[in-house]
Parts: C-alpha cells; structure tokens; sequence
C-alpha cells in the first residue's frame, strides 16, 4: 500500500485546487450581499481564479522541470493554503479577489506538476491506475464544487469554503513531505530560463480574458475594450517569437506540428468550457430566478459530479483505450449532454438539467484521465513538467474564456428575448441586472399587479439565455470532438508503448515528439 502514498498526496491537492474552481459558483449570492457589492463585481472571483491558474501553468511546469517537481508542488501548496486563509478572512472585495489571484498562483505550482510527478512514480498498469484515480478526482472535484459551496453556505457560512481547505492542505503538505520523492533535475549548462515567454502568455491570456469581461459589461468599441484585445494580439505575438528563438522554450511550438499533440490539446481546451463554464448561469438561475437554497442548487449539479467519477472508476478498470476512443467520445458525451440541458423554459425547474449533466458527466470521466496520459507520451519524461503544464493550461484557460464568453452570449440572448417582448423599457439595463443576479429585485419592485407577467418575462428570458449557452457548449464539444477523432493516433498502451517508438529530434538530441504519435 506504501506504493500508492504518492498518489494519494498528489490527489489531495489536485482536489482542493480544483474543488476551488466551482466550489464559490452557489456562493456568489451570498458573497455579494455579505460584502455589499454587485454579483457582477464578485463573477471576478470565479474567473480570476482559472485565469491566474491557467496563465502561469506553462511557467510553472517549465521551471519545475528545472528546479525540481516536488519543491515546487509544495512551494503552490504553501502558497494556497496561506491564501486560502486570507480569502476566508477576507472585510471586501477587493481583497477577496486579489486573494483569489494569489490562491490560482499557489494551485497552478501544484497542478503544473502534477501529471509529471505521477509519470515519475508510477510505469506500466500502475501508471494506468494512477491516471484513473487522479481523473476521478479531477471530476470529483470541480463536479462537487457547486454542492460543498452550498453546504457550506447554507450551514455555515460563505467563508468556510475557504477556510475547509487548511485541513486538507495540510494533510497534503505532511504526504508530499513522507512519500513523494523530488526528481532528478536534469544539468542545464547555465542556459536561462524563458522569462520572456512566461511573461508574454500570461499577459495574453489575461488581457483577452478580461478584454472578453469588459465587452460583457462596457461594450466591444469601448477604448478599454479595444486595448486589452490590442495587447493581448501584442503579447500572442511576442509570445510565438519567444518560443521559437528559445533554447528552451516554456511551450515548445514545434510539437503542434504532430497533428495527435494539436487535436490533444484542442480537447483540452474545450473539455472545460464546454464540460463547466455553463455551471456558474445554470447556478445563478436556479437561485436568482427559481429561488432555490444554495444546498437544493447545488444537489440538482451533483449528478454531473457522480457520473464523472463513476465513468473515471470504470475507465480505470477496462482501459485503456485509444485517445481518439476515450478523448473523442467523452467530449461526444459532453455535446450531447449539453443539447439535452438546452430544452428550458419558463416552468422549467432544476429538474430539466439532471438528464443532460449525467451524460456530460459520463463524458468528463472518460476524457480527464486519458488526455493527462497521451499527454505524457509526447515528450521524453525530462520534459513531462513541460507538457502536464501545457495540458493543464489549456484546460482551465478554456474555462476562464468559457465564462466570458458565456456571459457575452447570455446577455445577449436574454436582452434579445427583452426586445422582443416589447413590455420591458430598459431591455439591456434589464439583461446586465439579470446577468448580475437581481431577478428578485427586478420583480419585487414593480406594482402588485405587475409581478406575475414580468416574473413570468424573466423565466422565458432567462431560460431563452440559458440554451443559447448550453447549445454554443454543446458545439464547442462537437467540434473538439470531430477533431480529436480525425487527428489522435496514439496507441491504446498509453505512454510506454508511445515512447518506444520515439526517434531522434533535431532540438538537443532530444527524442522527437511526433515519432511517438
């Protein structure tokens, strides 16, 4: 049993970072009106949060591969578990978000080594098996955070979703410390590291994102709007000649020219946006509109989170299978899933999304696992860090820009529907309030005899934005899918028998990434 300690210590601080991701979407109510701020305000703490995770990713797993796995994996837990506390004891929003941003730095130094430690410790079935567990716990986790943010916040209080992770973090610190063994840091003769590279993608990343928020809320022709796309166009581009004029790059371009490492990381990109970003609206309606406590919200996600897990167990069990297999027909599961949830309308309750969450649920089981170990068949294993960053980011940054983008759609679907009703004489002051989750007020503010037609008017719009999203979800899913299909070649034997056949490559004599594909 001894064996599986690494595994277990890797597994809870996989759990709590992304426990983190969706454990506040259910909370955000309560956030706001405890701070005294605008829902829309406090989204930021949603989404900053996968944004600083997903931009220092490919940073973190690059200089892990430099200095060592394990120091950096506990430097990320230190550095969550302290701002974890500071979150929990947060007197505004403002501090709560910026505590935020320091949490998502502290998990992107756990979750950027993660997959790497894990190919560290474990060959062969046992690799399997690690891979399996760690994506039932990648499913658990971001499927559970709706459901423990409701506990939390109907029983306790919103900041105990904080202030639960000292325990767990703990717990972690003192496994990793017992178990997990540092990696052999490979000699760099002196060669720097891609400073410039990690800069420029994380200022890309960042200001698209935020550019995408400010569109939501200000407009696209706004001169905030125009600047953060200009610089992050700016950023891309500096990025792309960094990569290519570095020794060692922190993202090495040249491995999307394997049309297998492209179509893997296209899913990547995709599985959360189309799996997740939804959540946070579907959350919002069910309190805002349908008037549910956070616990009975968080129940109707839960059956996401059990599907997953199920699916990941039994992925386990009978794989594996090709990625093509496993990574296409999960996010086929994911589309699917996410066309079944599109059916709302006005009398729709949270009883119309169980069906289409399972399904999704199935299909987030099946592809967490298998992209974390096609991921590793890439790269020879002194550049494991590399990829399990590059893998990771792509993930949560496909959740930061599903959130955005998500919001863009839904404000525009619900002012759309506003318009055409022709009663409503603010349409798009109306749509940013129900964006921000004052339906009630909305209602309890007009005449008496007012309030059942407009309580009426803001079901229809709010479900009428609820499927434009799920069906751009459902899209996203099937395109990653058809790709991942046409273009995945790698072998059902996962990373060893990927590796055996890998050649020479002209970068430093390294084995070529594509001859494993």
């Amino acid at each position: 049993m001894r064996r599986w300690w690494p595994l277990t210590a890797i597994c809870l601080g996989t759990f709590m970072l992304l426990l983190d991701v969706t454990i506040v979407t259910v909370a955000l109510p309560a956030v706001a009106a405890d701070l005294g701020t605008d829902l829309s305000d406090v989204e930021w703490v949603v989404d900053v949060y996968a944004l600083a995770l997903a931009s220092l990713l490919l940073g973190v797993g690059s200089r892990a591969d430099r200095i060592g796995r394990r120091k950096v994996y506990l430097a990320g837990l230190a550095v969550f578990t302290a701002a974890s506390a500071v979150c929990g004891l947060a007197p505004d929003a403002g501090v709560l978000i910026g505590a935020r941003a320091v949490q998502g730095a502290g998990a992107a130094g756990m979750f950027g080594t993660t997959i790497a430690l894990l190919g560290t410790h474990y060959r062969g079935r046992e690799r399997g098996i690690a891979f399996a567990v760690w994506g039932a716990t990648n499913s658990l986790a971001a499927a559970a955070g709706p459901m423990a943010g409701g506990l939390l916040t109907q029983y306790l209080d919103w900041r105990w979703i904080f202030f639960v992770n000292l325990p767990v973090c703990l717990a972690a610190v003192v496994t990793t410390l017992r178990s997990v063994r540092e990696t052999e840091v490979p000699r760099r003769d002196g060669r720097r590291a891609d400073a410039l590279g990690v800069v420029a993608f994380t200022v890309a990343s960042g200001s698209l994102t935020f550019g995408l928020v400010r569109a939501h809320s200000d407009g696209w022709a706004t001169p905030l709007t125009l600047g953060l796309f200009a610089v992050a166009g700016i950023a891309l581009v500096l990025f792309v000649l960094a990569e290519t004029r570095h020794r060692e790059p922190v993202l090495d371009l040249s491995l999307f020219r394997s049309p297998s490492f492209t179509g893997i990381m296209t899913g990547a990109l995709c599985l959360q946006g189309a799996a997740f970003a939804h959540l946070l609206y579907e959350s919002l309606w069910m309190q805002s509109v349908l008037g549910y406590e956070p616990v009975e919200a968080g129940l109707y996600l839960l059956p996401l989170c059990a599907s997953a897990f199920a699916a990941s167990a039994l992925a386990g069990r009978f794989g594996p299978w090709p990625p093509r297999v496993s990574v296409g027909g999960g996010l086929a599961l994911v589309a699917l899933g996410s066309v079944m949830q599109a059916g709302l309308d006005a009398g729709s309750t949270g009883g119309s999304l169980v069906a289409g969450l399972v399904v999704s649920g199935v299909g987030v089981g099946l592809v967490t696992p298998s992209l974390a170990a096609a991921a590793l068949a890439t790269v020879p294993p002194e550049r494991a860090g590399m990829v399990g960053g590059a893998v990771n980011t792509f993930r949560q940054l496909g959740f930061a820009l599903g959130v955005a983008v998500f919001g863009l759609i839904f404000q525009s679907r619900v002012e759309r529907a506003l318009t055409a009703d022709g009663g409503v004489p603010d349409p798009h002051g109306t749509a940013a309030a129900l964006s921000g989750g004052q339906a009630r007020s909305i209602v309890a503010g007009l005449p008496e005899g007012d309030r059942a037609g407009m309580t009426d008017l803001v079901r229809e719009a709010f479900a009428s934005g609820l499927n434009a999203v799920l069906l751009v979800a459902a899209a996203l899913g099937a395109v990653a899918s058809l790709l991942v299909v046409a273009t995945v070649r790698l072998p059902a034997g996962g990373p060893e028998r990927g590796r055996a056949g890998a050649g020479a490559s002209p970068r430093d004599g390294e084995p070529r990434a594509d001859a494993a594909l």
